[in-house]
């Protein structure tokens, strides 16, 4: 297998735009022309038929077949099977339950992480994707046995994130504060709050922000920085106290 090769979104719909059309480009040359067929993840939403159609639609615009995983009569088999993997956004705890419920999380642990095949998330899709889901904006509509997720990258992400609006009086916590209460733990690892818009590419050890706005990182202890597109993230990949 190859490197392991993630294109995390931050969203799947941005204002103005259809589904994944703010980032059709970066799907094209992310999957390329050897990538056939896409299997989906349709398990954020309830409704995964629709969610099915919506994707399937987009991705044929693009040149992509699409095969939805909940369609398959065994999930596991259609994870070893496949070319590149796309899990969409919906809600977060929803989505890593059905992962559990499927035996899913080695499974495509083992597809990225070793046989090298590409992997697409966006929102939840995107927050699975990273250590855990302890920093997804989602409400726990449902129990899954674990918070950890499947661990393609070192750190967790923020998708949808927003920065305080200085007009608001809205009273609740912000979400930097939300995160900083996370980072209050021990051992809790780096959150990337990816704006909309925004997504990371992962290209074996080299991380890059790309999308048209910015980032937020935040590491336990330390003040939050700002970051524009095209940074390089590639130190996130190989945070020492990580490895532990």
């Amino acid at each position: 297998g190859g490197p392991r090769r993630l294109l995390l979104i931050s969203n799947s719909t941005l204002h103005g735009g259809g589904y994944l059309g703010h980032c059709q480009q970066h799907i094209k040359s992310f999957l390329g022309e050897k990538v056939k067929r896409v299997l989906f993840v349709p398990y954020a939403l309830y409704d995964r038929d629709a969610y099915a159609r919506t994707a399937r639609e987009k991705f044929e615009s693009l040149g992509y077949g699409l095969d939805s995983i909940h369609e398959s009569c065994d999930p596991v088999e259609a994870v070893r099977k496949s070319e590149a993997i796309f899990i969409g956004g919906g809600n977060t705890f929803r989505l890593l339950k059905a992962l559990y419920d499927n035996s899913l999380i080695q499974e495509i642990r083992k597809r990225v992480l070793e046989d090298g095949i590409p992997y697409m998330g966006s929102s939840a899709g995107t927050n699975v994707a990273t250590v855990s889901i302890n920093t997804t904006n989602d409400m726990p509509i449902v129990y899954p046995p674990s918070l950890q997720a499947l661990g393609l990258v070192p750190f967790n992400i923020n998708p949808h994130y927003l920065d305080p609006d200085v007009k608001s009086t809205h009273m609740g916590e912000t979400r930097e504060e939300r995160i900083r209460q996370y980072h209050e733990e021990p051992n809790t690892p780096p959150v990337l709050g990816l704006r909309e818009g925004a997504m990371l590419l992962v290209e074996g050890d080299k991380a890059t922000l790309q999308g048209v706005t910015g980032a937020r990182l935040f590491l336990r202890g330390k003040k939050p920085t700002e970051h524009e597109p095209g940074t390089d993230f590639s130190f996130l990949l190989i945070d020492s106290n990580l490895q532990n």
